[in-house]
């Protein structure tokens, strides 16, 4: 009897800190620090540049490389900190560190801050990663979206594929199905955020649609 209420104890302790942890990650995700920086630093609306998104690339757009490194740096300490704390002071693990993990970039991509349209979320799928992995998972993102902007120009199929590919990988290097989770959830979340581009085939490189002998139409005069 002692032994079953130590359980249903230990259950529901464990329930709360995941709990605890995933809330967190969901208010801090939900702050809009790339937004913030061109408000307050460039005193601009980073959404009228680029594709409209109000994320780093758009404060590159906006005010150059400088304070485009801290709105990366931002965005993606707001997820390193709370999977890193659940890890190191809870001892989360496995499958329970999934929604801890995917909470900071649904709370950025549907910020109450601006109108639940937030942000793709690139710079905190890197946060995300360097708290489960190291400097190993940020740079494998990286290389496969990367990768995959050498054949197409915009920035959502980028992603997805990129992200699909970061899934696939991990599966065939038999890392832990967790980490697969979270890649599968990362990969759901930014392709119904920015569900609207896939209604069309991707846009491809220039130097792709030269080899290719397509040219695309030229805008009317």
């Amino acid at each position: 009897m002692q032994a079953g209420v130590y359980y249903a104890y230990s259950i529901l302790g464990w329930t709360v800190e995941v709990t605890t942890w995933t809330v967190a990650g969901l208010l801090l995700g939900c702050l809009p620090f790339s937004y913030w920086v061109g408000r307050l630093l460039l005193r601009k609306d980073i959404r009228r540049y680029g594709d409209g998104n109000p994320g780093a690339t758009n404060v590159y757009n906006a005010g150059g490389p400088v304070v485009y490194v801290l709105a990366i740096l931002l965005d993606a300490f707001k997820a390193t900190l709370p999977v890193w704390l659940a890890q190191q002071v809870s001892h989360v693990t496995g499958l329970a560190l999934v929604p801890v993990a995917l909470a900071p970039l649904l709370g950025n991509a549907f910020t109450p801050f601006l109108r639940f349209n937030g942000g793709t979320g690139v710079a905190v799928v890197y946060g995300t990663w360097l708290a489960l992995t190291g400097w190993q998972g940020p740079v494998i993102v990286a290389a496969f979206i990367g990768l995959i902007f050498i054949f197409i120009r915009e920035t959502p199929w980028c992603v997805i594929i990129g992200m699909t590919m970061v899934t696939v990988s991990l599966l065939i290097a038999q890392y832990p199905l967790y980490m697969a989770g979270v890649s599968i959830g990362q990969t759901a979340i930014m392709g119904y955020q920015r569900r609207q581009h896939f209604t069309h085939w991707p846009k491809m490189q220039k130097w792709v649609s030269l080899l290719s002998g397509k040219r695309e139409a030229e805008p009317p005069l």
